[in-house]
């Protein structure tokens, strides 16, 4: 599904290092502020065990991953709505994502500056944040002059989406996040076409260095204080220390290095699946002899839809879904044995997909 995630964040603090730990594209990390030019955009495959458990089963040819995009918009600096360092033009890149992974700096090091002259991931979270609300404050002006006009004519939804666009003028001029405004559920489509910057969910990474990897450190406490309250997540991870277990080539030496540095699993993962979350996806299974292959769908989509992800002529032409539930398959061991064990399901049109399902589609076309 064309659905991804950009990583943002002030300049020099190890977003395109994370960035090709997750991806399959690897970007070139600089330490001179402003030196990247474009975004970077990869694949990232969704660490998945379940992938892995139903092909001890069923023994395929192949296994597929689902995956995600992830897109690396080069560092902000303060001053970026009015044109400084890369300016507008990256802003324009993140009003194309469907989700944020905010990196913090949360290391010091005399090597790689800081473009404020200190290590303080608040005051940075706080500067990037101003920035992409200045953004959205001029597009909710916009629109509300365009409203203005409409009301002087007499269109009552013109009425009512100045008052909610109002809400969030006020929001923004008081420096909050339009993803917090006061605004029911059913006037957020007011904003909807605007595609405000900091109306989009947030995950929040904690970039640390090696020692501080399993426990935090103070910087990663000032920003879970600054944050609390808020219905976000906060990672920690080690960046440097993620690229050299992501260099390893052999499992047992990841292994053996995530032991040693104290990790259960490289926080790359951690993070991918945060990131598969945040933007309200799941999985759903094929399985055969020649692959075994993890869909991704939006939750709440009905089998035709999930069967539309496969092939558009299976979503046209489907009759049923024959479904096995994830937990039963690995339970019962084969198909036959859901099917004697009355766990095998045929459903409909309406059925709506489960995270997990492992689905074989009947269509015509």
């Amino acid at each position: 599904m064309a659905l991804n995630c950009g990583i943002i964040g002030i300049t020099n603090t190890g977003k395109t290092t994370i960035f090709n730990c997750m991806s399959n594209t690897k970007a070139e990390a600089s330490s001179f502020a402003f030196s990247a030019t474009k975004s970077n955009i990869g694949m990232v495959e969704v660490p998945d065990r379940r992938l892995t458990e139903i092909d001890n089963l069923i023994k395929s040819q192949k296994v597929v991953p689902a995956t995600v995009e992830i897109v690396d918009v080069p560092g902000l600096a303060k001053g970026a709505s009015q044109g400084e360092g890369v300016g507008n033009k990256f802003l324009a890149d993140i009003q194309q994502m469907d989700a944020l992974i905010h990196v913090l700096r949360c290391f010091d090091d005399p090597a790689l500056p800081h473009i404020e002259g200190s290590v303080d991931p608040v005051r940075d979270m706080e500067i990037v944040d101003l920035e992409l609300q200045v953004r959205d404050l001029d597009l909710v002006m916009r629109k509300m002059q365009r409203m203005e006009k409409l009301v002087k004519v007499g269109d009552k939804d013109a009425r009512r989406a100045l008052e909610v666009l109002k809400i969030y003028q006020d929001h923004l001029e008081n420096f909050g996040n339009a993803r917090t405004a006061a605004v029911e559920d059913d006037d957020k489509k007011v904003i909807q076409e605007l595609q405000l910057l900091t109306a989009k969910p947030v995950i929040y990474v904690c970039n640390v260095d090696d020692a501080s990897a399993v426990s935090g450190n103070a910087y990663t406490q000032a920003v879970r204080k600054a944050l609390s309250g808020m219905e976000t997540e906060v990672l920690v991870i080690a960046g440097k220390l993620e690229a050299e277990i992501a260099e390893l080539e052999d499992e047992a030496d990841r292994k053996v290095f995530l032991s040693d540095a104290g990790l259960t699993e490289p926080g790359v993962n951690k993070l991918i699946m945060a990131a598969y979350k945040l933007l309200n996806l799941q999985s759903f299974f094929t399985a055969g002899p020649k692959e075994v292959r993890a869909w991704t769908i939006k939750k709440g989509m009905t089998a035709p839809q999930a069967a539309g992800v496969i092939h558009s002529d299976l979503e046209r032409g489907f009759i049923r879904a024959e479904v096995m539930k994830y937990d039963d398959f690995i339970h019962y061991k084969t198909e036959q044995a859901v099917k004697d064990a009355g766990k095998f399901k045929v459903e409909g049109k309406n059925y709506v997909i489960g995270d997990g399902d492992i689905l074989h589609i009947r269509f015509n076309v």
